[in-house]
């Protein structure tokens, strides 16, 4: 049989390549502009978040980097000037904890690409799953939230997360930091009732749900052993995708990203970090105020799992999701919130804060949550998270408070690259709007 493609055949490089130009021409970053040499914003008030708001302030931005902050800048006669007086210019938001990327549609089991099969999967990277076009991206963006943890899930070690921008055409170019952190799902610290006849064994079942961690940590440090004495004595080093993903995290170079609620699991997660010397950051926290000596002798962080949701138990305050920030930061525990639900609620993180906020932490101290204290516990504090020279020129301007809920974001910088605000929810919007307007010249009906 012959093996010639017909001119016609769907499978020809003609049709691949149109298919892709078509692809590209419909996808969400077509839109992106080159970055301006240089260009000012002036008149607005600019929170630094690492400093003072400075109210009639300006931001100088030159190649994708902040040149300069600050009042009565002396600005190059060449930099294109923007007038955001009246408006607030804030760090681009950060959301600490999401799928974003990895999930579309959450009842399409295709579109989802949070999790691998099997228990242990420390090799498993998401940058590599995270998905450029995905229509939740730009929402997100309108949302103000211009940076990302997109976060692996399922089995007991899921794999590493990564720091991903929101702005570019392929993972590699969105990538900020591959590896934020090896991600664990905690088990349950529970305790199983005995078998009929047998003795009580209290902790035993969380025990056992722990032993195949232990194994795995156990099992990676006889790795690096084996690796060191491999090179040491001139041998070829034989790689396990596995442990070798999990050096950096014995070597203390990338944190232990742990998801746990209650008190049992944080404080079995604190002692497991200290006595395998490794560093790490708890993901849900809700019970963290109650551990909290543990967590600050084991130098732990907090990514507070959102601040819209429900009390744990039944005899809990209302408002205990809503007053665990302020309860963080008046225990000395650093912490930043995430939306850590659904993808699609990404843009709502500064929601999140303002009702920390209204629930006793200071504002600055909500800001900070999303912006700087954000990058800090993701490692990305030298690039992002406030507005100081050096910092990359990504940032957003709202025409309010950015913790007030009517706030609107008008202009975004990724990198120093402009944005394009518009999303499927405002280009249906906009459509309806249109579809239901009166005609031209028709009276309105008093």
């Amino acid at each position: 049989m012959s093996r010639t493609l017909l001119p016609h055949a769907p499978w020809t490089l003609a049709y691949w390549l149109a298919a892709i130009v078509t692809g590209l021409c419909c996808c969400n970053v077509w839109s992106q502009e080159p970055v301006a040499p240089l260009v000012a914003l002036v008149g607005g008030t600019v929170h630094t978040v690492c400093g003072e708001d400075l109210p009639g302030g300006a931001v100088l931005l030159f190649e994708g980097k902040i040149a300069a902050v600050g009042l009565d800048l002396a600005l190059p006669p060449e930099a294109q000037r923007i007038d955001v007086t009246g408006c607030h210019v804030y760090p681009g938001l950060i959301d600490a904890y999401t799928q974003l990327g990895l999930v579309e549609i959450d009842a399409v089991r295709a579109t989802r690409d949070t999790a691998e099969s099997g228990q242990i999967n420390p090799n498993v990277r998401a940058q590599e799953a995270f998905h450029p076009d995905s229509e939740l991206i730009p929402v997100a963006r309108a949302g103000g939230v211009l940076t990302v943890l997109a976060a692996p899930e399922g089995g007991l070690i899921s794999g590493t997360s990564a720091v991903m921008r929101l702005d570019g055409w392929s993972w590699e170019e969105m990538t900020v930091h591959p590896a934020a952190g090896l991600h664990v799902q905690w088990p349950a610290m529970a305790i199983a009732p005995p078998a009929p006849g047998a003795a009580p064994a209290p902790g035993r079942a969380a025990a056992d749900a722990l032993e195949p961690l232990r194994q795995a940590f156990a099992d990676a440090r006889a790795y690096a052993q084996a690796r060191q004495t491999a090179r040491q004595e001139g041998r070829l080093v034989q790689v396990d995708v596995r442990w070798e993903a999990m050096l950096p995290v014995l070597e203390r170079r990338m944190p232990l990203v742990v998801r746990a609620d209650t008190w049992q699991q944080i404080e079995s997660a604190a002692r497991f970090a200290l006595a395998e010397g490794v560093r790490l950051v708890i993901v849900g926290g809700y019970d963290a105020p109650l551990c909290a000596e543990l967590l600050k002798s084991a130098g732990a962080a907090v990514i507070v799992a959102g601040t819209h949701r429900l009390p744990l138990r039944e005899d809990d305050a209302y408002d205990a999701p809503y007053t665990l920030p302020a309860r963080l930061a008046q225990a000395g525990i650093p912490f930043c919130l995430a939306s850590a639900g659904r993808a699609a609620n990404v843009r709502n993180l500064a929601n999140h804060a303002a009702t920390a906020a209204a629930h006793g932490l200071e504002r600055a101290a909500a800001v900070r949550a999303i912006t700087l204290s954000a990058a800090e516990i993701l490692g990305v504090a030298d690039r992002l998270g406030s507005l100081a020279p050096g910092k990359e020129a990504t940032l957003i301007v709202t025409d309010a408070d950015v913790l007030d809920t009517t706030c609107h974001v008008t202009l975004a910088y990724i990198a120093g690259r402009p944005v394009d605000l518009s999303n499927r929810h405002t280009r249906l919007w906009d459509r309806y709007r249109r579809r239901y307007a009166p005609p031209a010249g028709a009276r309105e009906t008093p």
